[in-house]
């Protein structure tokens, strides 16, 4: 063989010296083999990358910033901080978001499968901590653990992304003849889920309470579970429903949101007062808002939490119906491209990965959206990408994470691509009941 000849069946890379035959050494300074086929392996799979989503989560991200620094300076100026606090934060939790996606991309599929009950584990163990004396407690919701530095960490944002990770690898690995899950994998499923569910609801966190079990539920569908099975589960569900109602497990802050919902003009100053002003902040935004930094109700500090739960009133008074809009859109390409790499997977643990994550992003940002126009009750849901917080913003960064890594392994042609998928997912989407 010639002494110019590719290594490893790889194209000679420019600039680099000819190994010397019999030397018993490379160049100084050039690649060994194994470190070039691992960056030509790395090459390829970023190339392999969904680039419409990574850029519509890099423009939610920043929208989220400039809302953040918008929505926090003047109340900083007024306490004597500094006015680029929250900004620095949200700038950190994005780049270190940023690299959790793609080494989790380029990790693959295999290690996500691998590793999911020792993420789940992980999970249940960091809100076993937020209950005991390491938790710390916040607007009455004990959900945080405290870090050196002035940092906390909420377990509850990644126990979704763990939840979906494990539920999926649950029902997607056991099936029967026709392709169904048996009832031991449905059972196992719902089991993994309890002890989370009941942590979360211990914190209490009912918003994440209830997309936690959201998300079994779909992914328990999408499964192609019997009809039978699911009308046991739907009566079950309405059991634990009328449980709660009747034994009063509700807290009273709890009880006065989704009062102040199904009433909203009983007590505007009081229980009231957030979705109210959250909807005169957004209403009064007109087209193209007020302008970053000029928002009256937001610098004003009439819209509580605008940087995190309400940052939508945020984005609504100061940018307008257009920058509303463009949120909404953005959200809405993650969703589709999301659900057209569940579509496109080579697996049941792939397609009910992916579909997991889109329903979470999905009934996620209609929640917070819905709570500050008053079509939901008020929850402690943050809207993806947008919101300010590192714990969020790690979960949903590393859960398109896991979307790339999927769509690594996606058997899809170079043409028709797109028409394909859209097949797939009609007819997977609607399983056999």
């Amino acid at each position: 063989m010639s002494r110019d000849a590719p290594v490893l069946g790889l194209a000679p890379v420019p600039g680099l010296r000819p190994v010397q035959a019999g030397s018993g050494r490379l160049p100084h300074g050039a690649p060994t083999p194994n470190r070039r086929v691992r960056m030509v392996t790395w090459f390829a799979q970023l190339r392999r990358f969904d680039w419409i989503l990574v850029a519509a989560v890099a423009g939610l991200a920043v929208y989220g910033i400039l809302l953040v620094w918008s929505a926090s300076r003047a109340a900083l100026l007024q306490a004597g901080a500094d006015p680029q606090l929250y900004l620095k934060k949200q700038l950190l939790n994005v780049v270190l978001g940023l690299v959790l996606m793609f080494l989790v991309g380029l990790l693959g599929i295999r290690v996500l499968r691998s590793g999911a009950p020792l993420a789940y584990l992980l999970t249940l163990l960091g809100l076993l901590a937020v209950l005991s004396p390491l938790g710390a407690a916040v607007n009455g919701a004990r959900a945080w653990i405290s870090l050196p530095g002035g940092f906390q960490a909420e377990p509850s944002e990644l126990a979704k992304l763990t939840l979906v990770l494990i539920t999926a690898r649950i029902l997607g690995q056991a099936k029967t003849a026709d392709g169904r899950p048996p009832v031991r994998a449905i059972a196992l499923a719902l089991g993994c889920a309890a002890p989370a569910v009941v942590l979360v609801a211990a914190e209490p966190a009912l918003g994440v309470t209830v997309l936690l079990m959201i998300l079994v539920v779909c992914l328990i569908v999408l499964a192609g579970t019997r009809l039978r099975w699911l009308v046991i589960l739907a009566g079950a569900a309405a059991l634990a429903v009328l449980a709660v109602w009747r034994l009063h497990l509700l807290k009273a802050y709890q009880l006065d949101r989704l009062t102040a919902f199904l009433h909203p003009g009983t007590d505007p100053a009081g229980v009231g007062y957030s979705a109210t002003q959250s909807k005169i902040a957004i209403g009064s935004g007109g087209l193209f808002g007020q302008g970053l930094f000029h928002g009256q109700l937001i610098t004003g500090s009439f819209v509580p939490e605008p940087h995190t739960d309400f940052v939508f009133a945020t984005a609504g008074e100061e940018l307008g119906f257009i920058g509303a809009l463009t949120i909404i859109v953005l959200l809405g390409i993650v969703v589709v491209r999301s659900l057209l790499i569940a579509a496109r997977a080579d697996d049941q643990f792939g397609r009910l990965l992916a579909a997991g994550i889109a329903i979470w992003f999905a009934v996620q940002a209609f929640v917070n959206i819905g709570m500050t126009v008053g079509i939901v009750p008020v929850t402690g849901l943050p809207l993806p990408f947008v919101s300010y917080g590192g714990s969020a913003m790690f979960a949903d960064m590393l859960a398109i994470g896991a979307l790339q890594a999927i769509r690594q392994h996606a058997r899809v042609s170079e043409k028709g691509t797109v028409t394909a998928g859209w097949k797939h997912s009609l007819t997977w989407m609607l399983p056999r009941l």
